[in-house]
């Protein structure tokens, strides 16, 4: 561990500091203590396979050894966030002493922030208008901040858009400034019910909504009327009329909306530059998904602005704390830690989650608890949202800069243009072409990496092994707030896609089961209790870790080594953020959403039924008092899925709105556990 990273330079003002966690002695005895009874227990099994004295003993035996295997294999990769866990304070108060020892100038430095949207009919417009404005209204120097739309769908109702937030960013700027509020998501702020509204509020609300009622007229229509825009406005709108323009085939669209260096807002002040990008595309071409469009807002920031610090965000990520770039730098900007750190990483953290958050949609394990002990190592995973880049790490490793085709999109290239020139737009639009990385670095050595759909968690490793290392950034606010899917066939379809990425008994054993599965289960309890939860979020994040092995990630497994084999295809497939009503209703009553048919619920149903089978033939075998060795635990192991798959029978049977379960679904289900239970009879001879 190193310990300088808690302090900064002697004379130089504290900008962070680093404290370990308490419990990290208990856990690294209790993982020694567990990892001890884990050998036990496969010897055990061992013991058993070795000793089998008929086929079905030999296949029983076996496939305990491999479960418990694989289990205790996960619980293994889970001590590692556990060992050396660490908690960061931040000192943004220090950062302008800190800039002018270092620099002898107090400036801060440019802020390049992308924001990405895809589909407006799956991610509201409106969200991204929401989004755009609480990053324009940060503080923080205006014309140091510039905003890149990339829009990989190429709709015209996101330019329509971006263009009606550039409007309204006119009046809302100056009211988040005068009335120093911190809600700077207009979606976000008028939502609440503020105890004090200020005199100007009803008439920015008003304005607001007017915005919206007009974004959401587009969107209904499909494409944007005369009605809504000015002569000057349609020649933005041209490509779209003159080149037969389709999502899959077209050419690429920059627009700068708002330039730092002239628009002003009401009170005089000079505003944020708002650039609107969608990328040439090609039927003929490959795009790599979210990562080549990430690629080319870097080069075609590059060519306008060339900041050094990069914001990436998703376009229904709004920012919570206006000063958050400021606890950024606190880490970005310490002599100590510059050199070498790659990113900042803040955790990904979710609104409008139900109380018991039915369907563990924060993951708060993976994005709140993991990377406390990962930033005690080299540093948390790049979760694709909510992080501060170092641009410089983008291009080669600390030591060594890898050699590109134009200097221009080098790190440490001054843009002395304005970025509206001829130049500056010819080339970036040069850079922004379908076929410019052939033949390149561009995904392999340097930008984000190609090779994964989750091309988060491959980007952040690839710059780890790189030799630069991240931190984690945890305030107490909230520095970013994101959509939760409330639809199970969305949860499952996101996982699925991670997991496609991420790719690329006897009585005396029952007592070590208990220790085996109570002690796992109270540490992971313990840990999540400490990371804010509550015992029926928790509850239904174990729920929901058993959902998603039996759904997402086995079909995810199936879809990736199919596709290895040439088989078959995987595309990026797009979380759905549009809310309908009754949809809405039953996700906040705490019902889990079936609804849609999928083939995902089919393993899911079929082990429900299993289990329930089994653990109502062993009640039976109890009540009439027959053998009862090893019958304890059968029923103790069926019985606790049995209760973790109460919704999914009340689905099947009692519920009659549209989120029960497909009768079809239920029928394949019920059909699959008879073949299932018919097939394992046969070895067993019963």
């Amino acid at each position: 561990m190193d310990k300088s990273l808690s302090t900064s330079p002697a004379r130089s003002p504290l900008l962070h500091r680093l404290r370990h966690a308490r419990r990290t002695a208990f856990n690294r005895m209790f993982a020694a203590v567990y990892f001890c009874a884990i050998l036990l227990l496969l010897y055990r099994h061992a013991l058993k396979l070795i000793h089998s004295t008929t086929f079905a003993s030999f296949l029983i035996s076996l496939s305990f050894l491999i479960s418990d295997t694989f289990l205790a294999f996960l619980w293994f990769t889970r001590q590692c966030f556990l060992m050396t866990i660490v908690y960061r304070d931040e000192y943004p108060e220090n950062l302008q002493k800190a800039l002018i020892l270092q620099k002898s100038s107090s400036d801060f430095p440019a802020l390049d922030v992308f924001i990405c949207t895809t589909d407006p009919y799956k991610e509201p417009p409106i969200r991204l208008v929401s989004t755009a404005l609480s990053v324009m209204a940060y503080d923080y120097p205006t014309k140091k901040i510039s905003v890149y739309v990339s829009d990989d769908g190429g709709y015209q109702v996101t330019l329509f858009a971006c263009i009606e937030a550039a409007k309204f960013a006119y009046h809302w700027l100056p009211f988040c400034r005068k009335n120093n509020i911190i809600e700077r998501s207009p979606e976000a702020y008028f939502a609440k019910n503020h105890s004090s509204w200020f005199s100007d509020t009803d008439e920015i609300q008003k304005m607001y909504e007017s915005m919206k009622e007009r974004v959401e007229e587009v969107l209904e229509k499909g494409k944007v009327g005369e009605e809504y825009i000015t002569e000057l406005e349609r020649k933005a709108f041209g490509k779209w009329t003159n080149h037969g323009f389709t999502r899959q085939d077209h050419p690429t669209v920059i627009q700068v909306l708002l330039d730092s260096g002239k628009n002003k807002d009401m009170t005089n002040h000079l505003m944020p530059n708002l650039i609107y990008v969608s990328r040439e595309k090609s039927k003929t071409s490959y795009h790599n998904f979210k990562a080549g469009a990430l690629n080319v807002l870097l080069r075609v920031s590059a060519t306008m602005t060339n900041a050094p610090i990069i914001l990436n965000l998703d376009c229904d990520m709004y920012s919570n704390d206006p000063r958050t770039p400021l606890r950024a730098l606190c880490y970005l900007l310490d002599p100590k830690l510059m050199s070498q750190l790659a990113y900042v990483q803040f955790p990904q953290i979710f609104h409008g989650v139900n109380k018991n958050d039915t369907y563990s949609c924060e993951y708060r394990r993976v994005f709140c608890c993991n990377p406390l002990g990962m930033d005690g190592v080299l540093g948390p995973c790049y979760v694709g949202t909510g992080c501060f880049f170092n641009r410089r790490a983008f291009f080669g490793s600390p030591s060594t800069i890898v050699p590109l085709e134009i200097p221009e999109l080098g790190p440490d290239s001054v843009v002395d243009k304005f970025i509206q020139s001829q130049l500056v737009l010819e080339l970036a639009h040069k850079v922004a072409g379908c076929n410019y990385e052939y033949k390149t670095k561009w995904g392999y050595e340097v930008g984000f990496r190609y090779g994964s759909l989750i091309e988060d968690f491959f980007t952040g490793f690839r710059l780890q092994c790189e030799g630069w290392r991240s931190v984690f950034c945890n305030p107490k606010r909230p520095a970013f707030l994101g959509d939760a899917p409330i639809c199970l066939v969305d949860v499952l379809n996101q996982v699925q896609r991670w997991a496609i990425g991420g790719l690329q008994l006897s009585e005396p054993s029952f007592i070590l089961y208990v220790f085996l599965v109570l002690g796992a289960y109270g540490q992971d309890l313990l840990e999540f209790l400490i990371g804010d939860g509550t015992v029926q979020k928790w509850w239904n994040d174990q729920r929901m870790w058993m959902i998603r092995g039996l759904t997402a990630f086995g079909f995810g497994c199936l879809e990736f080594f199919l596709k290895c084999l040439g088989i078959s295809t995987y595309g990026f497939g797009l979380t759905n953020k549009v809310i309908d009503d009754e949809q809405s209703k039953r996700y906040g009553q705490g019902m889990f959403e079936f609804g849609a048919s999928s083939n995902m619920f089919v393993p899911l149903i079929t082990a429900a039924i299993i289990n329930l089978a089994s653990f109502l033939m062993g009640l039976v075998q109890a009540l009439r008092g027959n053998k009862m060795e090893g019958l304890f635990l059968q029923m103790f192991l069926a019985g606790f899925v049995v209760l973790n798959a109460l919704p999914i029978y009340e689905a099947m049977v009692l519920r009659n709105d549209k989120g029960r379960i497909p009768f079809k679904t239920t029928a394949t289900s019920t059909c699959l556990a008879l073949a299932l239970y018919e097939l394992v009879s046969l070895p067993l001879g019963n």
